[in-house]
């Protein structure tokens, strides 16, 4: 059973400073493939890094290229040129973590639209899918999206918290969704139960977002408190069972489904020798 954790950030501290023994334990639970996630201009940079110097057989690891709504206030026309060198790199596969964030607003609202705009017009431009974030903002990001959607090859909302009118409105843009252990999660994350199985198959992807969201149905807890690749088997298997499907039909169908949008290569233990 192969997994593909579609978000993960390797270049956070926590993760970074044992890099190789966090993908080696990613390996032993299956998770054969990885999206290293950008969220400033620094940050992409080292994730391309991470990925060159980590997996020199070009299969495992994958990288975004993005500026996150925290950090649009920063945004300048130099940002613009120094993403878009990064994502013509080929190890870079989707514009982001971009998107909006209403819930703590670190940046101005305009300016994190205006950011998510220029960062659409390079997905549009590249022909990148595009990772995206969003709290407390659907309906605005809507709003933006429909006027992108038709250009774009793909976009998922990534980490999806939100509830069934967004979800809906989310999937009538024909966007994919990224499942976290945010669904783990008996506080705050419950209303997810009824609604993953409204998501179609093919628009349905992984995601531990590590080091943050640990499943909080992960016994023991590590004493790090820290979320891992190595942990995404535990959404894998919330999510099937409020789907009602098998662990190993959801994983052959999330795994597909990634590898499809971020344009994966298939993965063998052939492909590491």
């Amino acid at each position: 059973m192969q997994l593909i954790d579609i978000g993960v950030n390797l270049t956070h501290p926590s993760l970074a400073r044992e890099a190789s023994a966090v993908l080696r334990r990613a390996r032993e639970a299956g998770v054969v493939q990885l999206l290293l996630t950008g969220t400033s201009l620094s940050e992409n940079e080292a994730a391309l890094r991470l990925c060159e110097e980590l997996d020199e057989s070009g299969q495992q690891l994958f990288s975004t290229a993005g500026v996150h709504p925290h950090d649009a206030k920063e945004w300048s026309a130099d940002s613009e040129r120094q993403l878009r060198d990064l994502l013509l790199q080929p190890r870079c596969r989707a514009v982001g973590e971009c998107g909006l964030d209403f819930n703590r607003d670190f940046s101005p609202r305009p300016q994190q639209e205006q950011a998510l705009e220029a960062q659409l017009q390079l997905a549009v431009e590249l022909q990148l899918p595009v990772f995206l974030h969003e709290r407390e903002a659907d309906t605005r990001l809507l709003a933006i999206l429909r006027h992108y959607r038709d250009q774009l090859p793909a976009a998922v909302v990534h980490c999806f918290t939100g509830e069934r009118q967004a979800l809906f409105a989310y999937l009538d843009l024909d966007l994919h969704i990224g499942i976290t252990g945010w669904i783990c999660d008996e506080r705050r994350g419950t209303h997810l139960h009824s609604l993953v199985s409204n998501i179609p198959g093919n628009r349905l992807m992984l995601e531990s977002d590590a080091p943050y969201l640990l499943p909080r149905t992960l016994r023991p807890r590590p004493k790090s408190g820290h979320n891992e690749p190595a942990y995404l088997p535990y959404v894998l298997s919330e999510v099937a069972r409020h789907r009602g499907q098998s662990e190993a039909e959801l994983a052959t169908q999330t795994t597909a489904t990634a590898r499809r949008f971020f344009n994966l290569p298939d993965w063998s233990e052939n492909s590491q020798e």
